[in-house]
């Protein structure tokens, strides 16, 4: 393990300066790979390409790329200049994006020729000027400016200087901007390095974006804060997915439960070194039992269950390793912060009771990005965060997630708000009222589906209003299926109570 630092260029510069030709990124797509030293050196030069921008100190810099080599070294430049890395989210669709690019103000987006569609709609309807720079993602970017920057970043950052913007969806539909310092992206890291004991001779395969908090956090500033390997695919792959394990060596990943179902659905024999792959990770969403105890049957490889927030860098809970005792169901034990659970009032109850997760530690959020308000709502005056998970702790510290209090949808551990999906329906000519809802699902953890009723002689066909969420939504967020009530549950307010629609379509019954 690295000495400390004050910030995630210093922490580039320890690692390169004890373990400069040691490998940290590898692409098994290309079999392309970065050392250390040439990993800090990329970053320096990115942080001096934007420095000739003119960018104002701390500005948010835009990054619409899937998963690779140099979409990994972007964030690390752009950290490393003292900007602000905000990846974007590239399955909320151009209208999201634009709001994520208004409301962050961000004037530069490195983006990759897959995306330059639908980055160049969401810039179409943003108040400022945005350029956009392309982005190869085996060869780097495209500085407009050619090669003719400083050899010295402008701003050396600082533990307390804001590194990420990454954009989480709310109840209200649109997403809010969580803001995490150098430091707390650090403390995230060192999460994972205590909690799974990450030594430099690791190396990890990251097949969760790192657009993601957990492909991020987990992964990069893990192995960022362990100096070892990371093995960055374009994107996951149950066919290619075991080869890249073995021919990258990787004995470590971090996965989603849904990607453990697809695993578990391939019915190839795999090829696994079980001497170098020694443990995997679920996160995002609660890992059903059953498929967590069929995974570990069929291929022998522990999973060890975590929770994690993108207001805390990811991870906030984990099982411990083997040989100690896991406790299937649970995401474990507070590693690196305080967890308790608490009541109304944000006081800690009693062991077994349910109450609200709360944690408290280095790698909690700096804020909502102009959302004081809801900061102060969120994080307490004594530095709680709120989760909005109901859960309880038993006599062993291990906590037990046993519902949401807010109504977000987690479908393959995407955060989808129910209030984004009924506005996109309410748009359509013949609905009248219309709530999205989640529903138990095998392979997401959950889906989205609605209740509409239509307007007096309306009568669209559910392709068609499918059709018209996908056109406005993009495939992720948009419902499975919508059903037609004569009228939907209302309090009395006369707000929709969203959570009887499930029972009132299925009865009861898990679809």
């Amino acid at each position: 393990m690295t000495a400390a630092a004050s910030s995630i260029a210093a922490q580039l510069d320890i690692n390169a300066g004890v373990a400069g030709d040691a490998v940290w990124l590898t692409s098994p797509d290309t079999g392309a790979t970065v050392t250390w030293a040439a990993a800090r050196d990329a970053s320096r030069k990115i942080a001096c390409q934007l420095d000739t921008l003119g960018l104002e100190p701390g500005a948010p810099v835009a990054v619409a790329a899937q998963n690779s080599i140099w979409s990994t070294l972007c964030f690390a430049g752009i950290t490393t200049g003292g900007y602000l890395a905000t990846p974007l989210n590239l399955v909320a669709g151009a209208r999201v994006l634009s709001y994520v690019l208004g409301h962050s103000g961000a004037g530069v987006v490195l983006c990759t020729d897959e995306q330059r569609d639908m980055i160049e709609e969401a810039i179409a309807s943003v108040e400022q000027d945005v350029t956009i720079i392309r982005l190869d993602p085996d060869n780097g970017p495209d500085w407009p400016q050619g090669d003719n920057a400083a050899t010295a970043p402008h701003t050396t950052p600082a533990a307390v200087t804001p590194g990420l913007l990454m954009y989480t969806s709310g109840t209200t539909g649109n997403p809010k901007g969580v803001v995490l310092t150098h430091a707390n992206l650090m403390a995230a890291g060192m999460n994972v390095v205590t909690g799974h004991g990450v030594r430099p001779d690791d190396t990890a395969m990251c097949v969760l974006p790192i657009y993601h908090i957990n492909g991020l956090c987990v992964t990069v500033m893990g192995t960022l804060m362990s100096a070892s390997g990371l093995a960055m695919p374009y994107r996951f792959s149950v066919r290619a997915f075991w080869k890249q394990v073995r021919d990258s060596n990787v004995s470590w990943f971090s996965a989603v439960p849904t990607l453990f179902a697809y695993l578990l659905n391939d019915e190839t024999p795999p090829d696994i070194d079980r001497e170098r792959l020694r443990f995997s990770r679920s996160a995002s969403a609660p890992l059903s039992p059953e498929i967590h105890r069929r995974f570990e049957d069929r291929f022998h490889i522990p999973i060890i269950e975590t929770m994690g927030l993108t207001e805390t860098g990811a991870q906030i809970l984990t099982n411990p390793m083997p040989p100690a005792s896991r406790k299937i169901g649970s995401p474990g034990t507070a590693v690196g912060n305080e967890i308790i659970i608490g009541d109304d009032m944000q006081s800690e109850v009693a062991r077994g009771t349910t109450g609200e997760i709360l944690v408290r530690g280095a790698n909690v959020m700096q804020g909502y990005l102009h959302q004081p308000e809801e900061t102060a709502k969120t994080v307490t005056a004594d530095g709680w965060l709120r989760t909005g998970d109901l859960g309880h702790m038993d006599e062993d510290g291990f906590v037990f997630v046993t519902g949401r209090i807010k109504e977000l949808i987690i479908k393959g551990g995407e955060n989808i708000a129910p209030r984004e999906v009924d506005e996109v329906l309410l748009e359509h000519a013949d609905i009248l009222e219309a709530a999205a809802f989640a529903v138990p699902c095998d392979n997401y953890g959950q889906r989205v589906e609605a209740c509409i009723r239509y307007k007096p002689g309306r009568n669209a066909t559910e392709s068609d209003l499918l059709a018209h969420c996908v056109s406005r939504l993009g495939k992720f967020k948009s419902p499975d299926r919508v059903h037609v009530l004569e009228d939907l549950p209302k309090g009395p307010s006369g707000k929709v109570q969203r959570l009887k629609l499930h029972d009132m379509v299925y009865g009861g019954d898990a679809a």
